[in-house]
């Protein structure tokens, strides 16, 4: 191919696997693609991977892809790998993630690296020694020491808290996700720590899966307990249960935000058009996926052939950094009464 291209056999890998972009001009490009062509070579990944060690694949493990909050996570990721990797997901059940034994399957692809999402204790533990790895949204000592990509919800959370407060709301229950991850942990526990310091109350927390039914149904069970409470508002740990909240509210012909006032975290797209929008603590999708991957392909430039087994996740002689992107609060109708 080299030879009817008229270039270096180096050249002809680089547009073979995708890997042009500012390496390799058009001209030459077009010249390549026609001697692949007409010589019907195709890639064999495998045997690439055998010979390098690792293949050209980036696999993203979250413990709920279909959750529309991880579309912008992956499009975030997406445009910052570009071409040079393959990007896999993971799927897996609702707020659970992947087994052990799944993940050994990822790793017999023999992937370059590992995005892993709020990951549980026993996922770390499984990573195999030398598996190049960033983690996402993972507050708390599982990811400690280790190259992770957090949000920082102090200001927002507290922001929250005194906009309800503002609003005249002094006892407020909680919808947690029964998931029991570090970063839904850490969202309670900001919020009941910044309601203490503003005098509300928060009754709970109750729990349910991130699942408007279930939302649904968690509340309609606390909600008698809540009224003798004196609960007027409810804040849930996903925007997705807090559409169960208003679900709720709706069939019970509870007026919100007169009767209950409802607010969630994520900011998805959809708690603009819910009747009345949704007040959410903003987390920025695309931003963690873009700044995760960009960290992950800086690992990666670092390692020449695998990892040493010694040097555990990660890179040998990496500096593991923690980045915190900040949320921010969006008001909208659904805690906000009409002036």
């Amino acid at each position: 191919m080299a030879a009817l291209a008229g270039t270096s056999i180096a050249t002809v890998s680089l547009v073979a696997n995708g890997k042009t972009t500012g390496r390799v001009s058009d001209d030459t490009t077009a010249r390549v693609t026609a001697a692949i062509d007409s010589l019907g070579y195709v890639v064999d990944h495998a045997a690439s991977a055998l010979a390098k060690g690792s293949a050209d694949i980036v696999i993203l493990v979250a413990p709920d892809l279909s959750n529309p909050y991880y579309g912008d996570v992956v499009a975030g990721i997406a445009e910052t790998l570009g071409d040079r990797y393959q990007l896999l997901l993971s799927v897996s059940s609702t707020g659970e993630q992947p087994s052990t034994a799944a993940l050994r399957r990822f790793m017999a692809v023999r992937p370059a690296g590992l995005l892993v999402d709020a990951p549980s204790a026993e996922l770390v533990d499984a990573l195999p020694a030398g598996t190049v790895t960033v983690f996402l949204d993972a507050p708390g000592d599982r990811s400690a020491g280790l190259p992770t990509v957090n949000y920082d919800l102090g200001s927002a959370v507290d922001e929250l808290v005194e906009h309800l407060a503002g609003e005249g709301h002094r006892t407020v229950a909680y919808l947690d996700s029964s998931t029991g991850t570090d970063t839904f942990t850490l969202r309670r526990t900001l919020f009941e720590a910044a309601a203490a310091r503003r005098g509300v109350a928060v009754v709970g927390p109750a729990s349910s899966l991130v699942e408007v039914s279930a939302a649904a149904r968690a509340v309609a069970t606390e909600w008698p307990e809540w009224q003798t409470a004196g609960v007027t508002s409810v804040v849930c740990a996903t925007d997705t249960q807090a559409y169960g909240a208003l679900a709720f509210a709706r069939e019970s012909d509870l007026r919100v935000p007169q009767d209950l006032a409802v607010a969630g975290f994520d900011n998805l797209p959809s708690s603009a058009v819910t009747a009345p929008g949704l007040t959410s603590v903003a987390l920025p999708g695309a931003a963690l996926g873009r700044t995760a991957a960009s960290t992950l392909l800086g690992l990666l430039d670092r390692v020449d052939g695998p990892a040493p087994a010694s040097s555990g996740v990660g890179v040998a002689g990496s500096t593991a950094t923690t980045v915190d992107l900040a949320a921010r609060l969006v008001i909208r109708g659904s805690t906000q009464r009409a002036r």
